[in-house]
C-alpha cells in the first residue's frame, strides 16, 4: 500500500496531505489567503507567492503530523507541477525537491487538474472508476471537458476559449457587488432569486464541447449597470466592472439566479452531448464549481446518468487530491528528476505526461 505525502500551491492555498493507497486521506491541511486575496477582488501573484514560502514549512509539518508517520514511512513525495501561477508553484516546487533530497524519496510532479480528477476517489466507500467516463472540470482557472478511458489516459473534448466558469462568477459577483469569491456569494444570494426574471445568452461556439462566458459576463454588466457616454464608453479601463454604478432597479437576487443558470446550462449541455456520443458510465464533476448545487442539480436530472462530484472539502484546491493522482502515477512507474520545471499552462491530455 503506497503512501504518499502531496503538496499542492499552484494558486491561494498552500496545501499538504498524506494519502494512502490513493484513496485514504491520512490527514489534509490546508491554509487559506481568502482573507488577504479578498480586498483585491481576486487572487494578487506576488502576495500569493509570499504567502505560500511563510506557510509551506509549517503546512507540510502539520499534515506530517496529522497522519502521525515520519519521512521513512512514506513511499514518494508528489507536488503540484502545474498548470498555475508560477511563483506560487515554485514555492511548492522547490520545497518538495528539498525534502525528496534530504530523504531519498521518489518525487512526482502532477498536474492539477489531474488531481482535481482524483479528488473524486478520495471517499474509501465509494466505487472504483468503470471506464469509461466523462469529465467536467470547472474552476477559478479551468473549464475542461474530457473524455477519460483509463487512469492516466484522457481525451480533451472541449474547454472554454475565453473566461474560465469560477472566474466569470468571479467577475459578475464583483459587477454586483457581493464578497470573493464570487462563486458561493453568487449562489447564497440567488437562493432568494427568480432565474426567469433575466435572460442571459448561452454562447454557440464552433464546437459542441466548448464554452464562452466572456458574452454572458458582458450581458450581464450591461443589464445590470447604468451605461457611460460614448466619451465615457472609450475611456473605461479594465477592471471597470468593479467601479461601475448599479442601475437602481435592479434586483440582485434575480440577476444572480438568471445568470447562474446560464452559465450552468452551458455546462450541463456541452457534458450532456459528450455523454450521448462516447457513452459513458458515468459523469465525473470535479474542481471549485462542482460545489455549485444548481450545477449538480442539472446535470443529474439533465443526462439521465449516475454523476459524480467530490465533497465539498475536496472541491476546491487541497492537496490530498495531488497525492490521490499520485499514487497512479507511481504505480505505473512515472518518477520526475529534481530538474523538473513549473508549467503555468499544462493540458489534461492523452497523455499528460508526454507533452
Amino acid at each position: 500500500m503506497t503512501t504518499i505525502l502531496g503538496i499542492e500551491t499552484s494558486c491561494d492555498d498552500t496545501a499538504a496531505a498524506v494519502v494512502s493507497a490513493g484513496r485514504v486521506a491520512r490527514s489534509n491541511v490546508v491554509s487559506s489567503q481568502l482573507d488577504l486575496h479578498a480586498q483585491f477582488g481576486g487572487v494578487f501573484p506576488e502576495v500569493a507567492s509570499r504567502a505560500h514560502a511563510e506557510s509551506i514549512s509549517a503546512v507540510v509539518n502539520r499534515a506530517m503530523d496529522e497522519a502521525d508517520l515520519c519521512y521513512d514511512q512514506l513511499d514518494a513525495i508528489a507536488v503540484t507541477q502545474g498548470p498555475g501561477l508560477i511563483g506560487s508553484l515554485l514555492v511548492g516546487i522547490n520545497f518538495a525537491k528539498g525534502l525528496a533530497l534530504a530523504t531519498g524519496k521518489p518525487l512526482l510532479g502532477i498536474n492539477h487538474l489531474e488531481g482535481h480528477v482524483y479528488s473524486l476517489l478520495l471517499e474509501p466507500a465509494d466505487p472504483d472508476i468503470d471506464f469509461p467516463v466523462i469529465v467536467l472540470i470547472v474552476s477559478g482557472g479551468h473549464s475542461e471537458l474530457l473524455l477519460m478511458t483509463g487512469h492516466g489516459q484522457y481525451r480533451r473534448l472541449g474547454g472554454t476559449i475565453d473566461d474560465a466558469a469560477g472566474e466569470a462568477f468571479d467577475k459578475v459577483g464583483r459587477t454586483l457587488g457581493l464578497p470573493f469569491p464570487g462563486g458561493p456569494a453568487i449562489e447564497r444570494v440567488a437562493q432568494e432569486g427568480d432565474a426567469t426574471a433575466y435572460r442571459f445568452p448561452i454562447a454557440q461556439t464552433d464546437s459542441p464541447y466548448d464554452f464562452s462566458f466572456s458574452g454572458l459576463k458582458t450581458a450581464v454588466l450591461r443589464e445590470v449597470t447604468v451605461q457611460p457616454s460614448s466619451h465615457g464608453q472609450r475611456k473605461r479601463r479594465r477592471g471597470a466592472e468593479k467601479r461601475a454604478q448599479l442601475r437602481g432597479d435592479i434586483d440582485i437576487a434575480d440577476v444572480a439566479a438568471a445568470f447562474q443558470d446560464a452559465l450552468t446550462e452551458a455546462l450541463t449541455r456541452a457534458t450532456i452531448r459528450a455523454a450521448r456520443q462516447f457513452h459513458p458510465s458515468e459523469i465525473l464533476l470535479a474542481g471549485g464549481v462542482s460545489a455549485n448545487q444548481t450545477l449538480r442539480h442539472k446535470m443529474r436530472a439533465e443526462s439521465g446518468l449516475p454523476v459524480r462530484y467530490p465533497p465539498l472539502a475536496l472541491c476546491t484546491d487541497n492537496a490530498a487530491m495531488i497525492a490521490a493522482a499520485a499514487h497512479y502515477r507511481f504505480l505505473a512507474g512515472h518518477r520526475s528528476g529534481l530538474d523538473f520545471e513549473a508549467r503555468s499552462s499544462w493540458r489534461l491530455s492523452e497523455d499528460v505526461y508526454a507533452e
